[in-house]
């Protein structure tokens, strides 16, 4: 089946071949809007036109493990950049009083004296999510680098990301089938920091007051929507009060109830989501609590069963953040089970002396998500979304911030503010 590029699509398509075939620099750098098809263009350049194998020679990776999950969803083989050049520290303990080694509280890691030699060119997706430092150890390795991201999202949180500054290439035409498309309309707008008017734009989006809903029409939307983003965490945790209200859960659970929606904030690529460890429990997957099993040492266990799949895993998770608005544990520390089924902290010695120990794994951390902050959600897309535009809190970065909350909804989207 041939392939119809649109004349952006083409122009970029012959100056990453001649970049890569013809040419010693190290980097190219591919910018586009959303709606532009970069993501498919990339796709199509590395299988058709500089026939690499996926997975060997050339490598999809992503500044964070939620986006690079979406990637394999879509069918490209992927993982992330801290993945592919870093490691855990092997030497990176205390010894404690009694002379025994103990794990320090923050994990560190390393970078690889080197990569896969079948590596030809590396594909970093979501590049504008990326920052100086780990960029600079990225390019270590001599390897060419393909960076593809979109210049009007969101700076990385930490750092700053010079790659989409002065990109090759941007890619500004729109692909046939989203181009009356009412989101990649708003979202232009966004872009340019133009005003969206209130009202509705066709049958996908609808920007409206804060006190245009009634109560029930409110809860109605809500209980609709695929997901609810915001800017502050404050109107993230009203929210998931208020949602939680909806559903009939009493106040004093605290903890996840059976089915209940929540994200994970704590990487851990120890713990695999499905039979063929495709994905990973990282920061910003987002899923269903299932079997809540509270226990000592302020934690507890669920099953866990992320969004996209239908496989579940048991995870132990911190309680700290639900009963008493912060954490029990400190990042890397771990947790046990028991052969009785308890879950227990790792230096918890008089309950291990007790009972064996059946498994020792990282101690996760989840929070409701039936709303998440912008920022938590880049990198993922969502049928029908529901913004609450906080975009005027985040002053020069406020056209990026709603863009980028605008471009999470791929069907339906509502703006409120």
């Amino acid at each position: 089946m041939k392939v119809k590029l649109t004349d952006d699509q083409e122009r970029a398509k012959n100056l990453i071949v001649e970049w890569y075939v013809n040419t010693d620099d190290q980097t190219f750098v591919l910018s586009g809007y959303a709606g532009t098809g970069k993501t498919f263009l990339i796709d199509y350049i590395v299988k058709t036109q500089l026939k690499l194998k996926v997975g060997s020679e050339a490598v999809f990776v992503s500044p964070t493990g939620k986006a690079a999950a979406n990637l394999v969803k879509q069918g490209t083989l992927a993982g992330t950049v801290h993945g592919l050049i870093y490691m855990r520290d092997e030497e990176n303990f205390d010894v404690d009083e009694n002379g025994e080694i103990v794990e320090r509280e923050e994990l560190a890691f390393i970078k690889r004296e080197k990569i896969d030699e079948k590596i030809k060119l590396i594909i970093v997706d979501e590049s504008s999510m990326i920052n100086e430092a780990v960029l600079r150890d990225l390019l270590s390795y001599g390897v060419k680098c393909l960076f593809c991201g979109d210049g009007a999202q969101l700076p990385p949180v930490n750092g700053t990301c010079p790659l989409l500054e002065n990109p090759h290439f941007t890619m500004q035409e729109i692909v046939r089938q989203a181009a009356d498309n009412p989101i990649i309309q708003v979202a232009t707008m966004a872009r340019r920091n133009e005003p969206i008017p209130y009202g509705n734009y066709g049958d996908k989006v609808c920007v409206i007051r804060k006190n245009a809903l009634s109560p029930l029409e409110r809860k109605r939307l809500f209980l609709q929507a695929d997901q609810i983003l915001c800017g502050r965490n404050s109107t993230r945790n009203f929210i998931n009060e208020e949602m939680r209200r909806y559903k009939g859960i009493p106040e004093s659970e605290l903890l996840p109830v059976e089915g209940e929606k929540v994200i994970c904030t704590l990487n851990d690529w120890e713990k695999p989501l499905d039979r063929e460890k495709k994905f990973h429990l990282v920061n910003g997957i987002i899923g269903t609590a299932h079997d809540v099993q509270e226990s000592i040492d302020g934690l507890a266990t669920m099953e866990f069963q992320a969004d996209f799949l239908d496989y579940v895993v048991k995870v132990p998770f911190d309680t700290g953040i639900f009963t008493r608005g912060k954490y029990h544990h400190s990042y890397g520390q771990r947790a046990v089970f028991l052969t009785n089924g308890m879950v227990v902290h790792e230096y918890n010695y008089g309950v291990l002396r007790q009972f064996k120990a059946a498994s020792e794994e990282p101690i996760c951390r989840f929070e409701f998500a039936y709303a998440v902050t912008c920022h938590k959600a880049q990198g993922s897309e969502f049928d029908f979304v529901i913004v609450f535009d906080e975009s005027r809190v985040f002053g020069e970065e406020s056209a990026r911030w709603l863009y980028t909350a605008i471009t999470r909804a791929k069907e339906k989207l509502l703006i409120i503010r």
